[in-house]
């Protein structure tokens, strides 16, 4: 009988340290699940720390370029309007010889024939003017000389009265 009791004495020493390996081990997984909860509390900080680090890093980036562009942008408004502008003015330098040519063929005067012709028109009016206060000074020099001796002829031809 004494092989009876070894074998259940040893069954149950074998089962004695399954029990207390499988609480070890359950023991273990344990500590490194609190471990964990530990070290991956710290992990996400140190995580969100350099992503924070990164987006201030991606945002400067993004300003630097998004600057950059903007710059790049201006110049080529500023190029393109300079280059409209020049295109403008022969657009309409070429609108304006047409219509004078076309003026020209109906036989309007141009700005310079107009003004030539204001320029005419001025001098005649100055001339006679001229001619005007040149007859009205003639007229008065001949009425003084005719009116002049007519009144020397009647003094002299009235006699005093006897009286």
């Amino acid at each position: 009988m004494a092989t009876q009791d070894d074998d259940s004495n040893n069954g149950n020493k074998s089962s004695d340290r399954i029990k207390d390996s499988a609480q070890q081990i359950w023991l273990a997984g344990l500590g490194a699940f609190a471990k964990m909860q530990q070290e991956g509390s710290k992990a996400f900080e140190a995580l969100v720390k350099d992503g924070a680090g990164m987006q201030k890093k991606t945002q400067t980036a993004a300003e630097e370029t998004l600057a950059q562009a903007q710059q790049r942008m201006a110049g080529f408004a500023s190029e393109f309007g300079t280059k409209a502008a020049g295109q403008w003015g022969k657009l309409e330098n070429i609108f304006e010889e047409r219509v004078a040519r076309a003026l020209e063929k109906l036989g309007v005067p141009s700005a310079a024939d107009m003004a030539a012709l204001q320029a005419r028109v001025e001098a005649l009016e100055a001339q006679l003017r001229g001619n005007a206060k040149a007859a009205a000074t003639t007229r008065k020099t001949t009425a003084r000389k005719t009116a002049a001796p007519t009144t020397a002829a009647k003094k002299t031809l009235r006699r005093p009265k006897a009286g």
